[in-house]
């Protein structure tokens, strides 16, 4: 479950707390007492989807974490957790996610049915895509779906904008995360936007983070339209630029470092969302 590493339930957590925050703006009556419990139940299902898509994705890549050399000690890989302990475990999991789940309206239950799809089909996509990262992004920013649904019970257009930004930040944090791998990973076949870029990777990352910023402030705009809310989005996102320079391409601890900075910059997008 990477419970010692829980950069990913972060990740996974924080678009979910983003779209509940938007929402409740929305219906300009302030943080209410249903909108903490939300955030609970949002926390809580991160860090059990989060474990189950890790379990997912060490079954699907049992044999390839053996050829590398980050992932060669994983419970599967390594052989100190059997393959039906590891089905029993994630079985758990998504029965506790689905207690969480129902507790919200039909339109979050929907959604998070469906994003079940994504989470089985994404550990595959390395396998056949140079953006596997995309697929990624997909998966991981469905909450900015939910949590928007669990407030107003219905998508609309600052839900919709926050899922792309989302998507958006996902490749270029993801793509500093590949970095880590990429000599392990062409020696086996396996492919990622960090090895498609080659040595262009801090020029589309940096276009993945001006997009993201982009969508992030355009889902602001739709709640509170004014130049001071483009402001402080927009100072959320000079995070990107302290991450873009402070990148370095075969520095795997710096890759690293700054692949988990982005918890930060996901609290100080959603301090900025609670100030608009």
């Amino acid at each position: 479950m990477r419970l010692d590493r829980p950069i990913g339930t972060w990740l996974l957590l924080l678009p979910g707390w983003w779209s509940l925050t938007l929402a409740q703006q929305s219906t300009g009556q302030g943080i209410s007492g249903y909108h903490l419990y939300l955030f609970g139940l949002f926390a809580i299902g991160a860090l059990l989807m989060r474990g189950a898509g890790c379990i997912i994705n060490d079954i699907w890549d049992r044999d390839l974490d053996k050829k590398v050399a980050r992932t060669a000690s994983r419970p599967l890989a390594s052989g100190a957790v059997s393959l039906v302990e590891a089905l029993s475990l994630l079985a758990m999991l998504l029965f506790l996610s689905l207690l969480i789940l129902i507790q919200m309206n039909i339109t979050t239950i929907a959604l998070g049915v469906f994003s079940l799809l994504f989470v089985a089909v994404y550990p595959s996509m390395k396998r056949f895509t140079w953006w596997p990262q995309a697929f990624l992004g997909l998966t991981f920013n469905f909450g900015a779906l939910m949590g928007w649904t669990a407030i107003t019970g219905e998508l609309s257009y600052p839900a919709l904008l926050l899922y792309t930004g989302g998507i958006f930040w996902t490749l270029g944090y993801d793509t500093i995360y590949a970095l880590q791998d990429k000599h392990d990973d062409a020696l086996i076949g396996i492919k990622s936007t960090a090895l498609l870029f080659k040595t262009r990777v801090k020029a589309w990352v940096g276009l993945f983070y001006a997009l993201a910023i982009i969508f992030f402030i355009a889902a602001a705009l739709f709640i509170t339209p004014s130049l001071y809310t483009a402001i402080i989005v927009f100072a959320a996102g000079l995070h990107f630029a302290y991450q873009l320079c402070a990148l370095q391409l075969d520095n795997a601890d710096r890759a690293l470092m700054l692949f988990k900075s982005n918890r930060d910059f996901g609290l100080l997008l959603l301090v900025s969302f609670f100030l608009i």
